[in-house]
């Protein structure tokens, strides 16, 4: 079997075990105001489809792409019982990338593919915003990833994506009281100029 079958059924699993549509993405909920209703959205490396249906519900055309069917099928079903139109597909993004100049937002949850990274930014249409969000190796809990490679390094992810214009940024680290705040993310939110 091939690594990306192999993928897919690992994910396939998960999310057939798990319930309801995740947890949506803090960096999403905390800067959902600066999205524009009516715009071309994509939710990359979906799962469940959390951040798909809030972006739908704030009326987004919205486009979701995930490596597992069954992450597909099920933001599908939850997103036709909610009555939001969802485009969901399932999908590599690393072997099928996004198109040049495709999506005013997009969106990438918990999900770190750094060979991806100029494509995202071609992606983006001029004044297009990437929301990102995904764990850093400076971790207080055990939440997310135990290899170091699918964490950020510090203030790696402001590097990753230079060209683009930050307009929100947080990453805490270790610093201060450890059992508040937002620890072991690392958020972004860019604008493309």
């Amino acid at each position: 079997m091939d690594d990306n079958k192999q993928l897919a059924e690992k994910w396939n699993r998960r999310y057939a075990e798990a319930d309801g549509s995740g947890e949506p993405a803090r960096v999403l909920t905390e800067n959902i105001h600066l999205l524009t209703p009516g715009g071309r959205a994509l939710d990359l490396a979906c799962g469940r489809g959390a951040n798909a249906l809030i972006m739908a519900e704030n009326g987004l055309d919205v486009t979701a792409w995930d490596l597992s069917p069954v992450a597909i099928e099920r933001l599908r079903s939850d997103a036709e019982a909610a009555g939001l139109q969802v485009t969901a597909e399932a999908r590599d993004v690393i072997s099928q990338p996004p198109v040049e100049a495709s999506f005013d937002f997009i969106l990438v949850s918990h999900f770190l593919e750094r060979s991806l990274v100029s494509a995202i930014i071609a992606a983006l249409k001029p004044g297009g915003l990437l929301f990102y969000q995904t764990f850093s190796q400076s971790a207080v809990s055990d939440n997310g990833p135990a290899n170091p490679d699918f964490r950020l390094a510090d203030n790696e992810l402001l590097t990753l994506f230079q060209p683009l214009r930050p307009r929100f940024y947080r990453e805490e680290r270790k610093l201060g009281d450890i059992a508040r705040g937002c620890r072991d993310l690392a958020m972004l939110v860019a604008e493309k100029a």
